[in-house]
């Protein structure tokens, strides 16, 4: 009987542990879950704004691309499915002015990049001014591109009063016109200008976070200048350069401002890129759906390269951490 009794306390003990025990997950749960509310809690309003101004409009216009839909046409909206999506395979313009938005980008990018590895060296570097220079150089990246574009127009590349044409008189060149006969070049030129800058003050980043005993050692070692800059520098200043590759990218897809103020997109559609061919098709074509459908392919294929870049750079940090 004794041992019976001793078996049954124990399994009323042990019952009320595990009831104690399940109270205490429960509140645990509880108060993890309240925690967790409390610090996503002022997340919110930036997260319902996201998607009021992001993803409300992008399935607007998935709607609006399944629609033959033209402003000057009254009773003209109606449902065609994939119809426009067809359309803008087959428009050779879309793909002409595809070509030209990887033109743009790919030069502005890497010629950027080249510059800003250049003056990020200079800067690098200790000498009289440093400070005045590196706020001059960072300059041209504070100016709105719709006021750069408008300095570059009217005091730069104008065929009649600009500075360009005026210095090339002094050697005996007559007057060019830059922007009618170099409408897509120009546009780059003015842009390299504006995204220098940001190559430089990303690639200085990396070069100051560089530890300095590991160029001393390499001194020590008997290396040369070049050495320690294509096997050291080089190598730990490729993460900074691949990520403003990628963001530079991204950002110049979306180019608009200064083709608008600078050509116009033309003559004809020759510097013109997707944003601003779109553009046209809307509001001056007045064709909603098919411009619809471009922004959406646009959409799409800016997601899959964005997400393949930024694979690639993630993976590059990654490594380094790991190696290191």
């Amino acid at each position: 009987m004794t041992v019976t009794a001793d078996a049954a306390a124990e399994a009323d003990e042990r019952a009320v542990a595990e009831r104690v025990r399940k109270i205490r997950e429960a509140q645990d749960v509880g108060v993890s879950r309240a925690e967790g509310w409390r610090r996503r809690g002022p997340l919110l309003p930036a997260l319902i704004f996201m998607i009021a101004v992001t993803q409300i409009p992008f399935l607007l216009t998935l709607y609006y691309s399944t629609l033959s839909w033209n402003l000057v046409r009254p009773g003209s909206r109606q449902f065609v499915g994939l119809q426009n999506y067809i359309a803008v395979a087959k428009d050779s313009q879309f793909w002409s002015v595809a070509l030209n938005t990887v033109i743009l980008i790919v030069v502005v990018v890497l010629i950027s990049a080249f510059f800003g590895l250049l003056l990020a060296l200079l800067l690098d570097r200790a000498f009289l001014g440093r400070g005045v220079v590196r706020t001059l150089l960072i300059t041209p990246f504070l100016v709105t591109p719709v006021a750069a574009a408008l300095i570059w127009k009217t005091t730069i590349l104008d065929a009649t009063n600009g500075i360009l044409n005026w210095l090339l008189s002094l050697v005996g060149i007559g007057p060019v016109d830059w922007i009618g006969q170099f409408p897509l070049t120009m546009v780059m030129v003015v842009l390299i200008w504006q995204w220098t800058p940001f190559m430089m003050l990303l690639i200085l980043a990396g070069l100051q976070s560089m530890p300095r005993d590991i160029l001393e050692a390499g001194r020590v070692d008997g290396a040369g200048a070049f050495q320690l800059f294509r096997e050291l520098t080089l190598s730990h200043l490729r993460r900074f350069i691949e990520l403003g590759v990628v963001l530079g990218a991204i950002y110049l897809v979306n180019t608009f401002d200064t083709i608008y103020m600078l050509t116009q997109g033309g003559p004809g559609i020759a510097s013109a890129n997707l944003p601003f061919y779109i553009y046209q098709r809307a509001f001056l074509g007045f064709d909603m759906g098919e411009a619809a459908a471009m922004g959406v392919v646009v959409v799409i294929f800016t997601i899959i390269i964005a997400n393949f870049a930024l694979r690639l750079i993630f993976k590059s940090f990654t490594g380094k951490e790991e190696a290191a």
